[in-house]
């Protein structure tokens, strides 16, 4: 039942009010005791991990699997909506929103940081800063932010479009558990599902949020000089916020998509420089060979867990991602269900796993094979006036060793330090913003479809409230330990929300068995013996 009238109005008054509370909760404890909020935070993360590492690389790996095998299967030719039913949005749209929502920020934080700390070391490298250490990088950095993230996508964006579009049931998360528990989805297991939808949604996309505006600041410091603070990112969450809620008013169709657009175009422009002006032929060697190393190796990689050595290594690492895609899970996999209807299973699985995850390491191998070639090949002039070799001396593993931030900045300065750089680094500090707003547009108006039953068109106050309530969690996150912070409040609000997929997962399953059974072998008569 919906609200019908005040601030619930079109709501689900059990869901709304559940999720409000720990929200709110959560924003005055931080904001009251950020010390307390932070040690809270290292405790649950620090339990989470060091009992349930094996579980997060278990399901992630099954996630992938489930995958493969339902594209492959006869369920593939089902489309998501009636049988005569075709796609709303042009490919290019669809890919758009597709990468813009599901990777965008992260991507952008991540692409050279990333491979340059693999590259110092890492668990499968006897000595970093060598040849072999940056392949490997390479090969870790793809398995991050390859297929297995935008499968965990896969799974909650299918099953929501899926008894959404195929079955008439609401287009949120509780719909899913249908096949398991029928009508009780309207009751307080199916406000469960939804609350820890929501609670992983706030969580995940103020994690992104979070470390948007620290590259943000880092690149207006780069830019114009504007100093690198907490209040400056506090300042860039509001702004940029109030930017996303106006965009979030106008709806999928118009803000959303536009903006989306604009980032892939963006994103174009931004690799063409680094293919210019970067090592070209060093760059596309290594995208079609990283490839080939990252399918070689990434079943082994899918089941490591490290379980003789048991650092931190993985924790912080594999571990932290695969919690971060899982917390945006219900976010990312409704917006991809949204734009999604009338495509095909088996269409839907293979755009969502592999032009994603291409196009994704395209970009990992421009902006971080780059840097990793400019240190790989750096040299400088001794005493005597010989060229030597200087790798790792190129300044940009000292640039990640002293903020992570400002590791894109001189990777663009070192391929090109006059008006063409400079312009780079202006349209990859817009291209942060544009994917900041896309993200916290989008965020929000999972958090509202949710919340409505899986209303086309959530309550526009509904959609303002919780615009401000995902960039204010964000700002506490910020004051509660930055990064760190932002890591760990990823990997708590995962864990609860992982068996709610785990049982969307079986919920699908059953449902696509009983709408196309098993075909049964023919009988075959036997004549009688004479």
């Amino acid at each position: 039942m919906l609200g019908k009238d005040g601030i619930l109005k079109g709501m689900s008054p059990a869901a709304t009010i559940s999720s409000m509370v720990i929200v709110t909760l959560f924003v005055l404890g931080g904001a009251l005791f950020p010390d307390s909020a932070a040690s809270l935070f290292d405790t649950l993360s620090g339990g989470i991990l060091s009992h349930f590492k094996w579980y997060y690389i278990a399901i992630v790996a099954l996630m992938l699997v489930f995958c493969v095998v339902l594209a492959c299967s006869r369920f593939g030719q089902l489309r998501l909506g009636a049988d005569d039913a075709r796609p709303e949005y042009s490919l290019f749209s669809w890919f758009a929103m597709l990468f813009s929502a599901g990777m965008g920020i992260g991507l952008v934080f991540w692409s050279i940081a990333e491979p340059i700390y693999h590259f110092q070391s890492n668990p499968f490298i006897e000595q970093g800063m060598t040849a072999e250490a940056a392949e490997v990088a390479m090969r870790i950095t793809f398995f991050h932010w390859g297929l297995h993230p935008w499968a965990i996508y896969v799974v909650v964006g299918l099953a929501l479009a899926y008894f959404s579009y195929r079955k008439g049931l609401p287009l949120t998360i509780r719909s899913a558990l249908y096949p398991l528990i029928g009508k009780r989805i309207y009751g307080w297991m199916g406000h469960t599902a939804d609350v820890l939808a929501v609670f992983g949604t706030v969580f995940g996309v103020a994690t992104s949020l979070g470390l948007g505006v620290s590259q943000i600041n880092t690149g207006l410091n780069h830019l114009f000089g504007v100093e690198i603070s907490t209040t400056n990112q506090l300042l860039l969450i509001l702004v940029i916020s109030l930017i996303a809620t106006a965009s979030v008013l106008s709806g999928i169709g118009r803000g959303v998509k536009w903006l989306s657009e604009i980032n892939i175009w963006l994103t174009l422009a931004i690799l063409l420089f680094l293919l210019v002006y970067g090592p070209t032929r060093f760059l596309l060697h290594s995208y079609v060979q990283g490839i080939g190393d990252y399918l070689a190796h990434v079943i082994p990689l899918s089941t490591w867990t490290d379980a003789n050595k048991d650092s931190q290594w993985q924790s912080w690492w594999t571990v932290f991602y695969w919690a971060w895609w899982m917390s945006w899970s219900p976010f990312v996999g409704m917006f991809i269900a949204r734009i999604s209807k009338g495509r095909t299973i088996r269409e839907f699985i293979c755009g969502v796993l592999l032009v994603p995850t291409l196009l994704g390491m395209l970009w990992l191998t421009l902006f971080g094979g780059t840097a990793l070639y400019l240190e790989l090949t750096h040299t400088v002039t001794n005493a005597a006036g010989e060229v030597v070799s200087a790798v790792g001396e190129a300044g940009i593993v000292a640039a990640v060793g002293e903020n992570v931030t400002s590791a894109l900045y001189a990777t663009l300065s070192l391929l090109e330090d006059g008006s063409v750089g400079y312009l780079a680094a202006v349209l990859a500090t817009v291209l942060v913003a544009l994917y900041f707003i896309t993200s916290a547009d989008s965020g929000t108006l999972v958090v509202t479809t949710i919340l409505s039953l899986g209303e086309e068109h959530p309550p526009r106050s509904q959609r303002v409230l919780w615009s401000l309530a995902v960039a204010a969690v964000a700002a506490i996150l910020m004051l509660a330990g930055g990064l760190k912070a932002l890591q760990t409040a990823s990997i708590i609000a995962a864990f609860p929300f992982s068996a709610v997929i785990m049982v969307m997962m079986w919920g699908l399953f059953r449902a696509l068995h009983q709408e196309l059974p098993a075909p049964q072998p023919e009988t075959v008569k036997v004549p009688p013996v004479r």
